[in-house]
């Protein structure tokens, strides 16, 4: 099986039906519903995220940089409209467990120390338990809680390996990682984006899904020679700076 129709193969796996149930609207009335529902979802995504940008703008920023870059992948490896979609939301959403990390550990200016880290790696359970709640972000919730495992499986919370660990996780913590390496914070100046390339490339099967690194650096190389300054996202329908602040 060639790699598109395997991550093609994922993605119906992982995705739930929007409906189980009989049709007894008209095709109009059901994209009509369908719109509906993804104007609610919107609107909550929204509202969650606004609390995180109160609590730590910059984990905000981070977060719809993060989404961007997960797109640009996901384009790259032909998802669909509706599959960027979900990508997008679950991307937004990864660190949003950070919410309940102690102010004096989450805006701490220097670098963690090791029990410091141990709290702060709690922040994927809690993302997935702020989200499951709601039935639309069920799958939201399962990408965000692993967006730190390993492709080695040496990863957390669930140690899982390769192929067990979902796509769009599998997406988000490769933009994650490039974002963190390539944003500047008090402690460090960030790479330049062909560092970072080489960093992912050393751990690409270790830690990166092999087969999605070199797809992400293509992505990238294209996007950086757009040479735009800022990127908007559909579900913010806000515009952001590429630069960390």
């Amino acid at each position: 099986m060639n790699k598109k129709k395997k991550l093609d193969s994922q993605i119906n796996n992982e995705l739930i039906l929007k409906s189980n149930s009989p049709t007894i609207f008209e095709p109009s009335q059901l994209d009509e519903l369908q719109k509906q529902k993804r104007a609610v979802c919107e609107m909550a995504a929204r509202s969650i995220l606004h609390a995180l940008d109160l609590k730590d703008s910059y984990t905000y920023g981070h977060s719809a940089r993060v989404a961007f870059y997960s797109i640009e992948l996901g384009k790259q490896i032909q998802l669909n409209s509706d599959e960027l979609y979900e990508l997008e939301l679950s991307a937004l959403f990864h660190d949003i467990g950070k919410i309940g990390i102690p102010d004096g550990i989450l805006l701490k200016p220097d670098r963690l120390n090791d029990e410091e880290f141990q709290i702060m790696r709690k922040h994927p359970e809690m993302s997935s338990e702020i989200l499951e709640g709601f039935e639309p972000f069920k799958n939201v919730a399962k990408y965000a809680r692993h967006h730190h495992e390993r492709f080695d499986g040496r990863g957390y919370p669930s140690k899982l390996k390769g192929d067990e660990i979902p796509l769009f996780s599998r997406i988000i913590l490769i933009a994650d990682t490039f974002d963190a390496m390539t944003s500047s914070r008090t402690y460090r100046k960030g790479l330049s984006y062909e560092i970072a390339f080489r960093e992912l490339l050393e751990f690409s099967g270790s830690q990166f899904d092999p087969y999605l690194v070199p797809e992400f650096i293509k992505a990238m190389r294209k996007e950086k020679r757009r040479n735009e300054k800022t990127f908007t996202l559909k579900i913010l329908n806000q515009e952001f700076k590429k630069e960390a602040a």
